[in-house]
This record gives C-alpha cells, sequence and structure tokens, in this order.
C-alpha cells in the first residue's frame, strides 16, 4: 500500500446531476488505486446513495457516508475527516461536488504536502483572479470577504474562504475536530485559521475556479449570519492562548 495514500472528501446533497460527471473527472485525473474518493450524502431525495453504491468503484476506491439529514457542510468534513483518520490515509483533501474545482489540481496540490506544507489551498486569487462564470456583483462580494477575514483573523493567506484544499494527517490529528464551531461555509476559514495558530504551515496554488456546472448554491441567509458572527471571534481567538 502507497506511503502517500490520499483521500478526497466531498459532501453531497441533491448533486445527482453532477455526480457522473464528476467521477468520470475524479478517475480519470487520479487513475493509481493510492487515491481514493469519498463522498458524504446529507439524505439527498435524488437518487444519490443507490447510484453511488451501483458504481463499479464502490467499496474500492468510492465510499459512502449517508447521513440522516441535511446537517452542514462543516460536520460532514468533519465526519469525513475522522473517516480518514481511522484508515490511515497521509493525505486528505476537500473538494466541492459542483465540478467547480478540477480534480487535475489535486496532484499538484499533494506535491507541495510531500515537499512540506502541512495544509495547502487552491486559491482563486494568488497572483490575480481565476474565477470563471460568476457575475461581477458575486466576485466582488468574494473579494470582499476575502479582504474582511484576512484584516480580521491575520490569516496570511490570498484565499481563505476557498473550498477546495490539503491536509497532512498531523493536521488533522492535531486539531480538536469536535471544538470546531462553524458548520456553513465559516468552517472553510475556521479549519485553515486554527490550523496556522497551531503553527503549521499553510501554502497556496493557484487554481482556475469554475461556477457549478449544474443545480443552485447551497448559500443561505443563515450560513451568511454564521460567517458575519465567526470571523470576528475568530480574530479575537487570534490573541487567546492555544489549549
Amino acid at each position: 500500500m502507497s506511503a502517500d495514500r490520499t483521500l478526497v472528501i466531498t459532501p453531497t446533497y441533491r448533486e445527482m446531476h453532477n455526480l457522473p460527471e464528476l467521477l468520470a473527472a475524479f478517475f480519470a485525473a487520479e487513475p493509481e488505486p493510492d487515491c481514493d474518493l469519498l463522498l458524504v450524502d446529507d439524505a439527498s431525495d435524488d437518487g444519490t446513495a443507490p447510484w453511488v453504491r451501483s458504481h463499479p468503484a464502490y467499496g474500492t476506491r468510492l465510499f459512502l457516508i449517508e447521513r440522516s439529514g441535511k446537517l452542514g457542510l462543516g460536520t460532514a468534513y468533519i465526519e469525513g475527516f475522522r473517516w480518514a483518520l481511522r484508515r490511515e490515509y497521509r493525505f486528505v483533501f476537500e473538494m466541492d461536488a459542483d465540478l467547480s474545482h478540477d480534480p487535475k489540481e489535486i496532484a499538484r496540490m499533494r506535491r507541495r504536502l510531500i515537499a512540506g506544507d502541512d495544509l495547502v489551498v487552491g486559491s482563486r486569487y494568488l497572483g490575480g483572479v481565476r474565477i470563471l462564470n460568476w457575475p461581477i456583483s458575486r466576485l466582488l462580494l468574494s473579494l470582499g470577504a476575502a479582504q474582511y477575514v484576512r484584516l480580521l483573523t491575520g490569516l496570511p493567506a490570498s484565499d481563505p474562504t476557498s473550498g477546495f484544499k490539503g491536509f497532512r494527517r498531523e493536521v488533522l490529528e492535531k486539531l480538536d475536530l469536535g471544538a470546531i464551531r462553524s458548520t456553513g461555509y465559516a468552517f472553510q476559514i475556521e479549519v485553515v485559521f486554527l490550523a496556522w495558530r497551531h503553527g503549521f504551515r499553510l501554502g497556496e496554488v493557484p487554481i482556475i475556479f469554475e461556477d457549478r456546472h449544474a443545480g443552485t448554491s447551497k448559500m443561505s441567509r443563515r450560513i451568511a449570519l454564521e460567517a458575519l458572527v465567526e470571523v470576528p471571534r475568530m480574530g479575537l481567538r487570534r490573541f487567546w492562548p492555544l489549549r
């Protein structure tokens, strides 16, 4: 078994329209058997679970956690992290299900982890903006959010809200996963913030981000409000001693 065994975690909720293309792209980009894909599904009613279980790679390189309801992005990743740690994966990645992240980038990001980064973020803004098919209003909102997070938390990252990232297992072993507060998109900020506060080496690689191919965004007012509350809280925690 490869020492560089890798798991990619992808939360799903009503993403059946994207899954065939996503899995085809993943297995084309990662043909070697040392990189697996775990879907964490929040009780989708679109046939996701039976379709995944019927896939030829199910149980060998494709795995599924079925949850009881729509429990949130953050808790899906935490459940996936714990699943990965129990199975001795060395590298663990987060990747969206909507095809906005290109699985071809996983290999390049993994090379950075092998070279010494503890956490690597796929950045939409490193060295310039690399986003396709977003309206200018959404782009400006995202850029403003990134600046807001950097200002309050001190995070040295060009894209602190990115959902495409990879960890060495040592990072996940160190973090108190049960103490992470955020359940929505603020989770993406909090997990990077905590890793950075623990002194782990943070790296970034530029990626091209393409808006989802099908379906609708899962962003809601509640998720946005959570971020508005949790980011200032992280800013205060910046000055607290680590436990």
